[in-house]
């Protein structure tokens, strides 16, 4: 059997090496290179921080943390910036935004990218905001729902924003402005194309010298060229309850895609052509990325039920879609997945627990865990041996020993 390699090239987002500036690492992998041991006594909290009610993820670059969340008892949505070593707030900045009470929670879910002194971010209500990284003063902002017609989805805006090169892209699901590209620097409209619907999914970026945005819309797994919008390729994939949330993933010469109702599917290209390899509708995504180790990718799957959801973590032969195992009930509705810097994964589950599992294609094998927060949504970032991770009231830093 040939060895399968996760593929996906850096995205064209400087960073130091122990930065996580954005949603899923430097590499919208879900990949770090810090190695955690099997800890015998819980992780130690190096600071604990409040914060505003959000499903958006902490993202870490040059020292600082960044939270993006609802303002407390307004229509406001505010980025903050926080000492990543001593958890010392710097500062904390908001703007209004319109009224919106999206069901199971208010706060935003995209999660802000931070490149070149600046951070972008993504609100529920479709506003797009350039903030100085240092400063947090606001650069520019464009409402991309008003701007291009487009309808806000039932949960709110979701999708992370990504930058390539000078250019910062987002779906957006108007008439010809599904995926639209602003310019970094002031935010002026450089390419805008199809007519897909948003999802609340989040894109990666492939190739380096003439990169391409791979996207889970509303109605596709489509790519297209980052730097003038131009179709590559694209596979009709629609979920029933139009709820896809996962970021592709590129193994080898695959890419895999998933949604909560109608399973996962392997995509190899040729000749410009997306041709479905496998697909297996018992791999249902709901909004938790599946991480590719070797062979094989690791994902949580389960059922848009509520209440009372439960998921499975699953083993998956990459290149057929063949289940390995399975452990059931390792959380409600999400559980978010890292692979580490010795092969390992960090699995930090909705109920607050955080748990460092063998990857293992033979059986499940569980090395730590521990309770470290409340119930969350969020993806933790890893930065410099440290785990940034939030729950519904608060920032934590973590380290282990």
């Amino acid at each position: 059997m040939p060895r399968i390699l996760p593929a996906l090239l850096l995205l064209a987002v400087p960073t130091f090496a122990a930065d996580w500036p954005q949603f899923l690492g430097p590499t919208r992998d879900s990949v770090t290179p810090e190695k955690f041991p099997a800890w015998t006594t819980p992780p130690k909290e190096v600071w604990k921080k409040a914060v505003g009610e959000a499903h958006s993820s902490p993202v870490v670059a040059n020292g600082l943390v960044y939270v993006f969340a609802k303002v407390n008892k307004k229509e406001a949505e505010s980025l903050t910036a926080f000492d990543a070593k001593t958890g010392d707030q710097k500062w904390t900045k908001s703007y209004d935004r319109a009224k919106f009470s999206p069901p199971f929670g208010n706060g935003p879910r995209g999660t802000p990218v931070v490149d070149s002194g600046r951070v972008y971010t993504l609100g529920s209500t479709g506003l797009l905001t350039c903030w100085d990284a240092k400063t947090g003063d606001q650069k520019w902002q464009k409402d991309t729902l008003k701007e291009f017609g487009a309808k806000n989805l039932f949960f709110g805006v979701s999708t992370s924003p990504t930058v390539v090169g000078k250019n910062v892209i987002v779906m957006v699901g108007g008439k010809g402005a599904g995926v639209v590209a602003f310019d970094t620097e002031k935010g002026e409209t450089v390419w805008q194309a199809t007519d897909d619907r948003a999802s609340y999914a989040s894109p990666i970026v492939v190739g380096d010298k003439d990169p391409e945005l791979v996207f889970l819309t509303g109605d596709h797994v489509r790519s297209m060229k980052a730097n003038l919008g131009k179709e590559v390729w694209a596979h009709k994939f629609v979920d029933k309850l139009l709820e896809s949330s996962t970021t592709p993933v590129k193994v080898g010469d695959l890419y895999v895609a998933g949604a909560v109702t109608v399973g996962s599917v392997g995509l190899k290209v040729e000749g410009g052509e997306a041709k479905q390899v496998w697909k297996n509708e018992k791999l249902t995504c709901y909004f938790s990325t599946p991480v590719a180790i070797g062979d094989y990718l690791y994902m949580v799957n389960g059922e848009a039920k509520f209440p009372g959801g439960s998921i499975t973590l699953r083993c998956v032969e990459a290149k057929t879609g063949n289940i390995a195992w399975e452990k059931k009930d390792v959380g409600e509705y999400h559980a978010a997945l890292v692979k580490t810097g010795d092969g390992r994964l960090l699995m930090h589950d909705d109920k607050g627990n955080l748990k460092l599992l063998e990857a293992n294609p033979k059986e499940y094998k569980e090395l730590a865990t521990a309770k470290v927060c409340g119930k969350t949504w969020a993806h933790p970032a890893v930065s410099d041996g440290k785990i940034y991770l939030r729950d519904e009231q608060s920032l934590y830093c973590l380290e282990v020993k």
